[in-house]
């Protein structure tokens, strides 16, 4: 029976060698077998840990995945979530609205809110995550809007993970797609209650049934087919049945008896981060627990703040917020990282103490940057690898993790893209300076670039690709993978041909005649020279055909020829020996 072991997120090569009573010296040439050059006291990830202890021989040992701590001050997500507490009161359901992409997610949250979101949207789909709360029958929803273009995986995730409820968007006119199949998985991994907005229902071509059956293949039963799924037909554009998506999103709500302490520290999650130009780090977050005030000293990750702004995220001031509450602040640092743990503290002291903490036990897990689907693929491929040197730069944090990510699933065993940097807010001189030194393409995503570093560029001949659709930034990248390419040779059998006779054999040159047997002999060519079995030379360049006296560029099967040869060294042949005709061509390759 296999052994099991508990290591953390990342661990030491010395500690887990110690933990498998291996000596560390094995496990230091297992990593560097695998591409992985590791000193005793550099950190590997879980996943990596995995794929080296799979692959040690003589070893019946399970690695297993220790339950992270929380940080000091900040309570369990699942306490969190629903409390317990006898001081615990009522709170507003958050509901995350996912589906497919142009599925209608956000005109539907539009509608509900009656905001004007869809229409602010780059290409029409939504980029970013986004918290609204609104009021219906004098109570409070809070709703999550997620992306559901592909490349935004790891938003929806985030929205997945900090809610109560989702409202699962499905356009009748089309049926479930990836993205609705991916929200599903996130859903239940996050152990969530999943209603069905089948929208569009007023559309052409709209089957609720054929939508139903869909679902019932994904393990969601519907009620009137005795399961527990609720579906509701709704148009965004008529607004038809949104009153009765509301009331059973209360519905849900009131049987979970979602509660929240308020007389607890403040903390929550940080939805998106970016830097304004005059207004420094800003944080989009949603309250938890407790109630965040201004002018309350916050910690989230490696960085802090005092709360110097406090607003709605439609942008009304207000000076607290309860839990479940969208909000946007002021005041910090830096700007802290999407999906980053935020916790109200006493003081500028404690908060610039546990911030600096946070930063160095980050600093001390990221150790060797290199996760298990980075791990295969250099197992795979070796040392070939011509790398893309980019810098990104996006609008706020959750689209630059969207980006970065997306632009990993592009890398091949031949080419691969290497983010140099990355970071949240407009290009800068910097940035500039940093493309001049790496030789590496700026990749801009919902920013700015101002006048005077566009000069720069241009004087320094750098070149700066700004985009605000994700999936024409990954386009613009595959395209340069694709340049660094290889070119593919294709040759391609013309046809072959037995010597008849030997005229002239030089150092360089031979000029022989024969019968074309299959095929065509044609000029200029390259042939194939073979005796019985034997190959004796891989590549002859024919540099001339003759039909009697004259010359030809190509001879038909069943003829007599001359054949003019160009040999890299000298080339003996005899009668009887086979010339195979072929042409090589040239392919760009592309991802």
């Amino acid at each position: 029976m296999a052994r099991t072991i508990e290591i953390e997120d990342t661990v030491t090569v010395g500690t887990l060698a110690e933990r498998l009573s291996l000596p560390v010296t094995r496990l230091i040439g297992e990593l560097m077998k695998n591409g992985i050059m590791a000193t005793v006291n550099e950190r590997i990830d879980f996943d990596t840990a995995q794929i080296i202890v799979g692959e040690l021989n003589g070893l019946d040992i399970e690695l297993v995945r220790k339950a992270k701590d929380e940080p000091e001050g900040v309570a369990s997500r699942s306490s969190r979530k629903n409390s317990t507490a006898e001081d615990a009161e009522d709170r507003p359901p958050v509901v995350a609205v996912m589906g497919h992409v142009d599925h209608g997610k956000t005109s539907l949250l539009d509608s509900m809110l009656s905001l004007s979101v869809a229409k602010g949207e780059a290409g029409g789909i939504t980029q970013h995550i986004s918290a609204y709360q609104m009021a219906h029958k004098d109570r409070k929803i809070t709703f999550l809007d997620t992306p559901g273009h592909e490349a935004f995986a790891a938003i929806r995730e985030h929205g997945a993970r900090l809610t109560d409820l989702v409202v699962l968007v499905v356009a009748a006119d089309d049926g479930i797609k990836p993205q609705t199949l991916e929200a599903i998985r996130y859903a239940r991994k996050a152990g969530v209650k999943i209603i069905v907005a089948a929208n569009k229902i007023d559309k052409e071509g709209a089957d609720v049934n054929r939508l139903k059956q869909q679902l019932s293949e994904q393990n969601l039963l519907v009620e009137e087919w005795g399961g527990d799924t609720v579906v509701q037909e709704v148009s965004a554009k008529t607004k038809q049945g949104i009153p009765e998506l509301l009331d059973m999103i209360l519905l849900v709500a009131d049987v979970e008896e979602l509660k929240a302490r308020t007389n607890a520290p403040a903390s929550g999650l940080i939805i998106e981060a970016r830097v304004e130009q005059g207004r420094g780090p800003i944080a989009n977050a949603l309250v938890e627990e407790g109630v965040l005030k201004k002018g309350d000293f916050v910690v989230a990750g490696g960085t802090y703040a005092r709360v110097r702004n406090l607003e709605t995220t439609t942008g009304t001031v207000i000076d607290t917020a309860g839990p479940s509450t969208p909000v946007m602040m002021t005041g910090f640092k830096a700007a802290p990282e999407f999906g980053d743990q935020f916790v109200a503290v006493a003081n500028e002291k404690e908060a610039r103490t546990l911030a600096a903490t946070n930063a160095e036990n980050r600093k001390s897990r990221s150790g060797l940057d290199m996760n298990s689907s980075e791990l295969i693929r250099m197992i795979n491929r070796g040392n070939k690898l011509t790398e893309l040197n980019i810098i990104v730069k996006a609008d706020v944090q959750g689209s630059l993790t969207s980006v970065i990510d997306s632009l990993k699933t592009l890398d091949t065993d031949e080419v691969a893209v290497r983010v140099v940097a990355s970071g949240v807010g407009p290009v800068s001189e910097n940035d500039v300076q940093l493309a001049n030194t790496t030789g590496a393409i700026i990749y801009g995503f919902n920013v700015t670039l101002p006048g005077n570093v566009r000069q720069l560029a241009n004087r320094d001949k750098i070149s700066i690709r700004m985009y605000n659709v994700i999936y024409e930034l990954l386009d613009d990248v595959k395209e340069g993978l694709s340049e660094l390419l290889s070119d593919e040779i294709i040759e391609t059998e013309v046809g072959r041909l037995i010597i008849r006779g030997i005229f002239k054999t030089t150092k360089t040159e031979v000029i022989c005649g024969g019968e074309v047997t299959k095929g065509k002999a044609t000029a200029p060519a390259f042939v194939r020279v073979s005796r019985g079995n034997e190959v004796l030379s891989e590549e002859v360049e024919v540099v001339g055909l003759k039909s009697g006296p004259t010359d030809v560029k190509e001879i038909q099967e069943g003829e007599m020829c001359g054949v003019n040869l160009r040999t890299a060294a000298r080339l003996d042949l005899a009668e009887g020996d086979r010339l195979e005709f072929f042409t090589r061509q040239t392919v760009q390759r592309s991802l």
